[in-house]
């Protein structure tokens, strides 16, 4: 069975969907079959790569979930828009067993085509995040190099130990990513210091740091490695792939 790791951060502005994006086009290219599962009603990661937003949302409907999914100008990376339907938002949003089920359901009946998932998640820990983090194996954490970065965390975590327990232990902690990192920021160091100390080997060695090309590249509909491919930020993205991969 394929791995589905789930992108998720309460906070926005943290990297989360630039992780799901470069890192899902970072695996692409090592040769694993990867898809991107767009959660967030905003569509960044849908519009990163240069396609529109759905008009309906595939893991609330019916119908065969592969069929609504679109290749990509990557080869091996496949993406499942999302929709800015307030209604479809809402289903997903339910959280009844039900609709939990459903989108369960509608993830493993693609995951034999993928060796990897990669689900962009709203930034909250609401009814849909813990949707996304129920269909889910494991859990990729962004966290930004900023005074607040540890605030929140706790809640984020039990919401995380809550689904484990849901799902009897099918998600598990995937890794903690440290991103907008600046070394030559005391700031930086005293965050990244905590954090490992706090959290341990689950923290990825890699981190992302500031970059201009990572922000903008989706306005391109380009992943960093056609935007800049000798840019920091896509070294970085390629070292965590290669973590990712390590940790199978």
């Amino acid at each position: 069975m394929g791995r589905i790791l789930c992108v998720v951060n309460q906070k926005g502005g943290v990297g989360k969907t630039t992780t799901a994006v470069n890192l899902s086009a970072a695996l692409a290219m090592s040769g694993q079959r990867c898809l991107l599962l767009d959660m967030d009603p905003q569509c960044n990661a849908t519009t990163s790569l240069g396609h529109k937003p759905s008009d309906g949302h595939a893991l609330v409907k019916d119908v065969a979930c592969q069929e609504a999914i679109e290749t990509t100008h990557i080869e091996n990376l496949a993406i499942l828009p999302s929709s800015r339907s307030f209604q479809d938002v809402d289903l997903l949003a339910h959280g009844d067993d039900q609709q939990t089920t459903r989108v369960r359901k509608h993830i493993d009946s693609v995951i034999d085509h993928y060796d990897f998932v990669l689900i962009d998640c709203p930034p909250s820990v609401g009814e849909l995040t813990q949707t996304a983090l129920s269909a889910s194996t494991e859990v990729l954490m962004p966290i930004q190099c900023e005074y607040f970065a540890m605030e929140g965390l706790t809640q984020l975590i039990k919401v995380i130990k809550k689904v484990i327990v849901a799902t009897d232990g099918r998600l598990t902690f995937g890794g903690i990513l440290l991103t907008m990192y600046d070394p030559s920021l005391e700031l930086t160091r005293e965050v990244d210091t905590e954090v490992r100390e706090f959290f341990g080997d689950i923290v990825f060695d890699s981190v992302v740091p500031r970059d201009v090309s990572l922000s903008e590249a989706p306005s391109h509909g380009q992943t960093v490695f056609q935007y800049a491919p000798r840019s920091r930020g896509a070294f970085a993205y390629t070292q965590l792939c290669m973590e990712v991969l390590q940790r199978d």
